[in-house]
């Protein structure tokens, strides 16, 4: 089992919690029948987990342990090789059933097995690294985190803490991990050797990417303070230090590896799939945010998770300078971050030579075009069974593959993680054996279910009664598999979002009144219209019901099941429901903003169940995959 890399020190106030987290779906190919990958910070997540970290302690009666943290999660159906990650990481752990799962460093497991350490793994010689000046622009993190209860939208859970590592990279500026500041309330930051720890703000989170960019406005913090130089992507074999505070001591921690395999790799906290470089030095919790340090000093990536098996050893990652410099480019350009933009196709490889012939295409290239996604631009440009055999003049191999470096090459999807949103790029087609050109673009991927929320604290509306809020992966993780049922489950991992803001929007649970007599069980449902208007929405739903005339309300639910209500009654109802349930308002402050509607009114809103998955780990089998 493997868990988050990230902050390893993850101590719960008065209790430790035990985190579970599901995470992007790292995309790891191994044959192993038990894997996983972590992030390596503890991450504050809406999942009451035990931390791995070393200082954590039981936690409170409220937060039932879930799931180990190293365990397969119900990733958000994303992946056939479920992740889990540990800690801070935003993750939450991929399905249970798959066999794999990456977390990210947050917290500790307290398994023998998990922490033995190994012979290989050998510190960097402290003659030759002791008093280099490089070591004091790396930093210790301290985070105290407040997760929402998705179960109770409007409400948090109880905070806990945890630690883990970042670093200087000038004007003012500290990089981490997103999953060592998710959720976070107060984040502080302490140099080494000093005894004082300064307030830090974060300024953008890349949850994608994992990165997280933060600032520290006392000026003595900086003093003599010099940031880490970035340096290229490394190469095969070269020689690889990780610097942080993982646990087992307060001070700072030096391992050194080499680097093992640079290739397209599952992010465990933001479920996406981007370039990361594998080696072999340890890193364990806490070490999430930590930089890792080529033989000049120079920095080549960012530490933040590890693959755990009992069929390979010594497999961490590290997030390297392009995506790092692409992060930071995004904030710079844009003021915030904006996230890293993606097709919208879902391909399948061509190795076949009677598929290639079928399709007419002429020699060994290419990639097929399954499914396009209905939010993206390339749905006005692509379409089923289309070739792509070119991105901006870059031949795509038929296994989906494109050139890397010197006799390497690297999935076709590297090349759409080089791009900012709002890019146009130009694709090579075949359709129907004609060449053509199309220009496409880029954009961030519309969720239909998120894997993260955006905010801090979900949506909600209750209506004598009756919670609802959208289904996110966090609710799901919150109230497990089991209770959501399956016709959900599979909607929420396979079906695509028809238009922009579009939401599966359920009845929570229903608050025991008198005016909803007969409804007390229902829990989890659906619910696809209102007065027989398709719902879009949480904030069509709110809309709708705030403007409504009639005598009832009616709801429709999935299965057909209905359920109706007096309009005046409910609201005479709505004062007294809150007051016994001591929730302060019966609606999330984003639902008082007026609806606009960007909805074309021929959009249909029901969804089939499709047959696509979310991400390449739900995919069954290497020929398919998401670009």
């Amino acid at each position: 089992m493997g868990f988050a890399v990230a902050s390893c020190c993850f101590s719960v106030l008065n209790a430790s919690v035990k985190l579970q987290s599901s995470s992007a779906s790292p995309r790891c190919f191994v044959a192993a029948s038990q894997r996983s990958l972590t992030s390596v910070t503890p991450r504050a997540s809406y999942q009451k987990r035990r931390a791995l970290g070393s200082d954590s302690s039981p936690s409170p009666a409220k937060f039932n342990p879930q799931n180990d943290l190293t365990s397969q999660k119900k990733f958000q159906g994303r992946t056939k090789n479920e992740i889990s990650t540990d800690g801070i990481s935003g993750r939450r752990d991929g399905g249970r059933s798959q066999s794999t799962a990456f977390k990210a460093f947050g917290t500790q497991r307290k398994e023998k097995k998990e922490f033995q350490p190994d012979l290989r793994e050998q510190q960097v010689d402290s003659g030759k690294i002791q008093d280099a000046s490089f070591l004091d622009a790396v930093v210790k993190v301290y985070c105290t985190h407040t997760a929402p209860d998705y179960s109770l939208p409007w409400q948090k859970q109880r905070q806990y803490t945890s630690t883990g590592s970042a670093f200087m990279i000038g004007d003012g500026k500290l990089l981490t991990n997103a999953h060592c500041v998710e959720h976070d309330t107060q984040v502080k930051v302490k140099r080494r050797g000093d005894d004082r720890k300064y307030v830090a703000k974060v300024l953008a989170r890349g949850v994608d990417c994992d990165i997280a960019l933060l600032s520290v406005e006392n000026e003595e913090f900086w003093k003599g303070a010099e940031p880490l130089r970035l340096g290229h992507l490394p190469r095969l074999q070269d020689a690889v230090t990780v610097v942080g505070y993982p646990l087992g001591g307060d001070t700072i921690s030096v391992t050194k590896g080499v680097v093992s395999r640079i290739e397209v790799t599952s992010y465990a906290h933001g479920s996406s799939d981007l370039l990361g470089i594998q080696i072999d030095a340890a890193i364990n919790p806490g070490n999430s945010g930590g930089p890792a340090f080529n033989d000049q000093g120079e920095c080549i990536g960012v530490a933040f998770q590890v693959y755990r098996s009992e069929e390979a050893e010594n497999i961490g990652y590290v997030i390297p300078t392009t995506v790092v410099s692409h992060f930071l480019t995004d904030y710079e350009k844009n003021g915030k971050y904006t996230g890293f933009p993606c097709l919208g196709v879902l391909l399948q490889k061509l190795e076949n030579p009677v598929l290639r012939e079928c399709l007419k295409v002429p020699s060994n290239e290419g990639v097929l075009v399954r499914r396009v996604e209905p939010t993206s631009d390339a749905n006005n440009l692509l379409k089923e069974g289309d070739v792509i055999v070119s991105f901006d003049d870059v031949h795509v191999g038929c296994e989906g593959t494109v050139p890397f470096r010197t006799n390497e090459r690297i999935a076709f999807r590297y090349l759409i993680s080089q791009k900012f949103a709002g890019d146009v790029i130009e694709l090579g087609v075949i359709r129907a054996g004609e060449r053509m050109k199309a220009k496409v673009v880029l954009n961030p991927r519309v969720h239909l279910v998120p894997y993260h929320i955006d905010g801090g604290q979900p949506s909600y509306i209750i209506i004598a009664g009756l919670v609802f809020t959208p289904l996110s992966e966090p609710l799901i993780e919150e109230e497990c598999e089991d209770s959501i049922g399956l016709k959900l489950l599979t909607k929420a991992r396979y079906s695509l979002a028809k238009f922009r803001g579009e939401q599966i929007v359920i009845l929570s649970q229903v608050l025991a009144n008198e005016v909803n007599i007969g409804y007390e069980d229902m829990n989890n449902q659906q619910v696809l219209k209102f007065n027989g208007i398709p719902i879009r929405n949480i904030h069509h739903l709110a809309h709708l019901v705030d403007t409504c005339k009639d005598k009832y309300l009616v709801f429709e639910f999935e299965d057909n099941y209905i359920a109706v209500l007096e309009r005046e009654a409910a609201n005479a109802a709505s004062s007294c429901i809150l007051r016994d349930y001591g929730i302060p308002s019966e609606r999330s402050s984003d639902l008082s903003e007026p609806y606009v509607d960007f909805v074309d009114g021929s959009q249909a809103r029901d969804q089939d169940s499709g047959d696509s998955p979310v991400s390449n780990l739900e995919i069954g089998f290497d020929g398919l995959l998401w670009a």
